[in-house]
């Protein structure tokens, strides 16, 4: 054990000699290793940050959660819109038949939409959503209060114009968030008590709700006031816990058939979209930005193993009486072989250490004007780390399996 670390240490102080001794040389050898894993780990980084924002983001519309909407959600450079304008839309007595006559469903609600211009006094905000949601909105989405209340019982049978808002709505009309609740804020000639304010969510990156510029009432008070046939609505049925989106998703449809009397042969008029299956194509979109940034990266550092061994043959040759000396005295031929492969490694981290530098600097950059943090995940650095050793021993065996086969005589002759 004391003889192994003992080579460790040496091979160690030999790397930094390298160093010290041929700045330049060393530099431009580990130059390929830092920008390869500098390509490697900002691209992996990057990445999986903006992947794990994004699928958040997802994760915001609804665990098991499935969309009842004329339109598709799949998209497309084929996508038939022409066909599904036509579609009828999802109505709100559709949502109370769909919760009572589905076995797997937890709960439905409906959604509807509109943008409206919202003042208080002098302040004017605009492009505000206006959300229309029934009783079991808040069971599908988490809607956070931070002050005053949810819409409650009596609002939905009521229809009373009371509203929750937005933290941004709050905060650009009222300075601060809590000075919202029990005030009056007008659009179109109407007035609403807020009532509650939804805590700050933060900007989604694939739309879907947006809850920190929006006014939220019952769909008793939208009908109101506006078509529910002309403001985007959609049924959201989250499935019990134990069942699956796809059984959810099969069940609806045959519920939706049967509510709207569709006939075997006649073509489904609504859609049921499953909002996980974003979160697999998610995965598959940045897979292969995953690909992309190691195959720009497997070229630095294809020419850094270059550069690594070219070292490691110039230091056999420089060390070659040392190199018999040990050996006269001594030194087993694993033991050189050791020494030198542990040396390549050490150079490589040591590049490679650099190149993580360069990534923490990047995602500090980057942290600060995307609307996500970069973060480095204990896993890519262990990856980081570990592609360096495996490629420093690649690159140093020739050279060390030359250095452990030298003739000590002739080794020590050599000048």
């Amino acid at each position: 054990m004391l003889k192994q670390l003992g080579i460790l240490w040496t091979s160690f102080k030999m790397a930094l000699q390298e160093l010290k001794v041929n700045k330049l040389r060393t530099f431009l050898s580990l130059f390929g290793i830092t920008i390869g894993i500098f390509c490697i780990i900002g691209v992996l980084a990057t990445v999986d940050s903006l992947e794990q924002k994004v699928q958040n983001d997802i994760k915001t519309l609804g665990t098991n959660t499935i969309y009842i909407d004329k339109w598709n959600y799949g998209g497309g450079p084929d996508y038939p819109w022409w066909k599904y304008v036509k579609r009828p839309v999802p109505k709100y007595e559709e949502m109370k038949i769909v919760r009572e006559k589905s076995q797997l469903a937890s709960y439905a609600s409906i959604f509807l939409n509109n943008n409206v211009n919202v003042s208080y006094k002098d302040n004017i905000l605009n492009n505000v959503g206006i959300y229309g949601v029934s009783e079991e909105f808040n069971k599908i989405q988490t809607i956070d209060i931070s002050y005053g209340r949810y819409l409650n019982e009596s609002d939905f049978t009521r229809g009373t114009p009371n509203c929750i808002i937005g933290d941004k709505v709050a905060e650009e009309l009222f300075g601060k968030a809590e000075k919202a609740v029990g005030n009056e804020i007008s659009y179109s000639g109407r007035r609403l008590i807020v009532v509650g304010i939804i805590q700050k969510q933060g900007q989604s990156m694939i739309g879907g709700f947006n809850y920190d510029q929006c006014v939220m009432v019952t769909y008793q008070y939208f009908a109101s006031v506006y078509n529910p046939d002309f403001s985007n609505p959609s049924i959201l049925v989250q499935g019990r816990p134990e069942i699956s989106s796809k059984a959810l998703q099969d069940e609806l449809t045959g519920v939706m058939r049967q509510l709207r009397r569709l006939s075997p042969t006649e073509e489904d008029n609504f859609s049921c979209n499953d909002v996980a299956m974003f979160s697999e194509q998610i995965k598959g979109f940045f897979g292969q930005v995953s690909a992309g940034g190691w195959a720009i990266a497997g070229l630095s550092l294809i020419v850094g193993a270059f550069g690594v061994a070219n070292i490691m043959f110039v230091t056999v040759r420089e060390r070659t009486s040392q190199i018999g000396l040990k050996k006269a005295i001594g030194a087993k031929k694993g033991t050189i072989l050791t020494e030198f492969l542990i040396e390549s490694a050490f150079l490589c981290i040591i590049g490679g250490l650099v190149g993580l530098f360069l990534v923490w600097l990047l995602a500090l950059g980057l942290s600060s004007i995307l609307p996500f943090p970069i973060f480095i995940a204990p896993n890519i650095i262990t990856l980081a780390l570990s592609i360096c050793i495996v490629l420093g021993i690649i690159s140093g065996i020739i050279p060390a399996f030359i250095a452990a086969r030298m003739d000590p005589v002739v080794a020590i002759r050599t000048k």
